[in-house]
């Protein structure tokens, strides 16, 4: 029996995830601080986990409907206007899902034909590229750049779409670059998607962890809400990376296709954790809870921190106005993204992940995520000093 042969060449495709590696390296080497993987340090907020084990002491233990409780989806709702001004229909326009990640997978299946093309900012998540070659399409990198503080420019969307372009993905605030898209440069993509078919991806994940002004969508902008597709969750912002619970928001004509792949693929969401994210969401917008705003605000003191850290020890940086990671450029060192983060963690104990893992534009920097607790991130920017003052001396 030749198994090789059993197995799909679109799974051969696919390379592990190299922020995994890292984090197993790292996990293997005692006394090794980590800036690698994306999640908060804090514990899911009491008042949310409670909510969790009364739904399982109520003996709510069995399926919710496919898109999720109906509580839940009007909670999404009730937030999405409440904090953006956008209206979504709770029955027929928000899906529940297992993470941010299977609404990213349900909507690249959902628009995809073989041979489609789905523009992707360069650098960004890992999951995009993949996600589209599973759903049959074929990737487009589209380059940002340090000077515009990773934001996508119009005249780059313009350049990039062709006949058989599908969507564009727009993940922002960007892992890993940290890099926001303001409102007037959200408005100059949509003067370039205005007269196409195109639907957008918006992967609003790190929405709520912004220190430059309110969170921007594009679905604000007029004329965009009905071609994009909203994405966004709980693990960030709540701390609730091991729930794995996300949703998305979008025309019922998506959301009837997306909720068809969903109930084959998934059935519905975990019980508890809706129960959970209900409270969640109903926390913040009673204002009874400043769990989000006290998290953030420690996330941007660790922001300002590791920023000034790593300017000071040569490693220009732009400095990020969203999410929890940093982008630092390490060809000063002379060392390839890859050779920096290896060498790094084996002289130094520190994880970080190189910036090609996001992407070719993200080679020649390295990502830091600030996710970690402050006293970890000293230690870490201290080690990380030491080394590159030997590999520039």
């Amino acid at each position: 029996m030749n198994i090789e042969q059993l197995i799909s060449q679109k799974a051969k495709a696919i390379q592990p995830s190299p922020i995994r590696r890292f984090f197993d390296l790292a996990n293997a080497m005692e006394g090794t601080v980590s800036l690698g993987i994306g999640e908060p340090d804090f514990v899911t907020p009491w008042h949310i986990r409670d909510a969790a084990m009364a739904s399982l002491r109520a003996g709510e233990t069995a399926y919710t409907p496919n898109a999720g409780t109906p509580q839940l989806r009007q909670a999404v709702a009730e937030y999405l206007y409440a904090r953006f001004g956008l209206s979504y229909d709770p029955k027929t326009e928000i899906i529940i899902t297992v993470g941010a990640s299977e609404a990213i997978d349900l909507a690249l299946r959902v628009l995809l034909d073989p041979g489609d093309e789905v523009l992707i900012p360069d650098p960004s998540y890992i999951s995009y590229a993949p996600g589209t070659l599973l759903a049959g399409g074929r990737s487009v990198p589209l380059p940002t750049y340090a000077e515009d503080s990773f934001a996508l420019r119009g005249d780059v969307l313009k350049s990039a779409i062709t006949p058989r372009t599908k969507a564009l993905v727009l993940p922002y605030p960007n892992n890993p670059t940290g890099g926001i898209m303001t409102r007037p440069q959200l408005e100059e993509l949509a003067e370039v998607l205005e007269g196409t078919n195109l639907a957008v991806i918006s992967d609003e994940i790190y929405g709520e962890l912004t220190y430059s002004g309110d969170h921007a969508s594009l679905a604000q902008v007029p004329g965009m809400k009905e071609r994009t597709i909203l994405i966004s969750g709980f693990s960030k912002a709540f701390a609730m990376t091991g729930w794995r619970l996300g949703f998305v928001a979008a025309d019922r004509r998506f959301i009837a296709q997306m909720l068809k792949i969903h109930q084959y693929v998934i059935m519905c969401a975990s019980t508890m954790s809706q129960a959970a994210a209900t409270e969640a969401l109903q926390g913040l917008l009673r204002g009874e809870f400043d769990d989000v705003d006290r998290m953030r605000r420690s996330y941007d003191q660790r922001r300002r921190y590791i920023f000034d850290r790593l300017r000071r020890m040569g490693l220009p940086c732009f400095e990020p106005k969203g999410a929890f990671y940093i982008f630092p450029d390490i060809s000063s060192t002379g060392l390839s993204s890859e050779h920096f983060a290896e060498s790094l963690l084996r002289e130094e104990k520190v994880a970080v992940v190189p910036g090609n893992a996001f992407g070719s534009r993200g080679e020649g920097f390295v990502r830091c995520s600030y996710a970690a607790s402050l006293k970890n991130i000293e230690l870490a920017m201290d080690r990380m000093e030491r080394f590159v003052k030997r590999k520039n001396s």
